[in-house]
């Protein structure tokens, strides 16, 4: 294995519950409103210090997607996945963007209060 070289990111970042590791900036969350089989998630623009697993199909609430799990470059904790092809003309817009699972990252600040916004589902 090699030296993992650690992005620092200038902002408001998410973290690593379990490292700290910083994953993504506040700035670069598109969605609030996911959620996952653990609970809630948001969808990222783009996320840094992460590894990717391998491609593979996957039913979710939003119909058939192809999808790569995310693990942190640093502990390889599982944080949530890549969409990588919407099957469903309507669900386009996810592919190339990152959901993070919430309860596995660590959030930017009280300030925000992310969870008093509506919900909706998507797996």
């Amino acid at each position: 294995m090699g030296r993992v070289f650690v992005v620092e990111l200038e902002g408001r970042a998410y973290r690593c519950r379990l490292c700290d590791s910083p994953l993504a900036l506040a700035d670069d969350v598109l969605s609030r409103t996911f959620n996952c089989r653990q609970g809630r998630a948001y969808l990222f623009s783009n996320v840094v210090n992460v590894t990717l697993g391998p491609e593979e199909e996957r039913l979710m609430l939003s119909g058939m997607h192809t999808v790569e799990d995310i693990f942190c470059c640093c502990c390889g904790q599982i944080l949530g996945w890549k969409y990588v092809i919407a099957h469903d003309k309507n669900q386009k817009y996810k592919e190339g963007k990152f959901v993070l699972e919430r309860w596995r990252i660590e959030d930017v600040g009280d300030e925000l209060n992310l969870d008093a916004r509506p919900v909706s589902s998507d797996d």
